[in-house]
């Protein structure tokens, strides 16, 4: 199935100057509000509590907004409030940034208080806490996850093509994960596990990508050789144009109807995947490319040199 003919000539090289600066300031925009604004950490990270409960029938209708009240009344007004399941269920999950190892009696000063303020005894259903110490532990070990995966990718690519093609898909990864990253910095959206996993996740489909397009421009340039390497990356990118945007369109397609259909324990983890996807198949077409031509270049100035030498 193709969607565009693989004698396309999109001419991909000639925008890839626009691109890299395009690129570049999302990079540094992205890395400034990290720095200024800091990220909204989950109780993941940042330590907290999650109390699941469920809201007996005999409390009448009660929706965020009630719970949110009887939070502030038991002295949590910050708490974040999500309903989880159908109305029927009647199940919230509340987080709070506290632990049970700073506060106690957190988990019963909560119950109490909804209780109180909805005339009924609410039911804990689940009970979870995550001191400071052990948040930032996950922090660090998240950290390490990302650049280990940047590391063996690197590696991978290394010898699976030439080390000339690995500095182009590992900036490109980066790429992918510090804009999607800064993405939810800026809009303030709250940066969990779930969130970890979907740029993880971002990574290797990222990587495919790459890869399909490295294997067409490494098969090209054996039939072509590399006098005229920017044609050579144009043809190799436009004939896997049709596989790069159906791939990307059915990705994204799956990833909305969890947007939508998930529900809001899956909604962040759903945005961050969109973004991932989306940003993820530009840089495939731009930065791994323009990269790859970049020290290809480099490489021939270099060995041109030593010749004269």
């Amino acid at each position: 199935m193709q969607i565009i003919r693989p004698d396309t000539r999109i001419d991909f090289v000639k925008q890839g100057g626009v691109c890299a600066v395009v690129s570049i300031g999302l990079i540094v925009a992205s890395l400034v509000l990290m720095v200024v604004r800091g990220f909204n950490f989950g109780i993941d990270f940042a330590g907290g509590t999650v109390i699941q409960v469920q809201v007996p029938e005999q409390a009448g209708p009660v929706d965020e907004g009630t719970m949110r009240e009887g939070m502030a009344e038991a002295g949590f007004p910050n708490a974040q409030i999500v309903r989880l399941g159908p109305e029927a269920d009647r199940s919230f999950r509340l987080s709070i940034k506290l632990s049970q190892e700073q506060r106690r009696d957190l988990s019963i000063e909560v119950l109490d208080g909804l209780s109180s303020k909805l005339g009924v005894e609410v039911v804990p259903q689940r009970i979870e806490s995550i001191g400071p110490r052990v948040g930032g532990e996950q922090t660090a070990r998240g950290i390490w996850a990302l650049v280990a995966s940047w590391a063996l990718i690197l590696v991978y690519i290394w010898f699976r093509f030439d080390l000339r093609y690995a500095p182009g898909a590992v900036a490109a990864l980066i790429h992918d994960v510090i804009i999607t990253a800064g993405v939810f910095v800026a809009l303030g959206w709250e940066f969990n596990l779930q969130i970890l996993a979907a740029l993880l996740v971002v990574v290797g489909y990222s990587l495919n990508d790459t890869i399909v397009i490295y294997d067409r421009i490494r098969e090209n340039l054996s039939l072509r050789g590399a006098t005229h390497l920017e044609d050579v990356v144009n043809q190799s990118i436009n004939q896997t144009l049709s596989r790069t945007l159906l791939t990307s369109a059915t990705t994204l397609s799956v990833v909305a109807a969890i947007l939508v259909l998930g529900g809001p324990v899956l909604r962040d983890f759903a945005a961050a995947l969109i973004l991932g996807v989306t940003v993820g198949t530009y840089s495939t077409i731009y930065v791994a490319s323009t990269l790859l031509i970049f020290l290809e270049r480099r490489y021939a100035e270099t060995a041109a040199r030593r010749a004269e030498s």
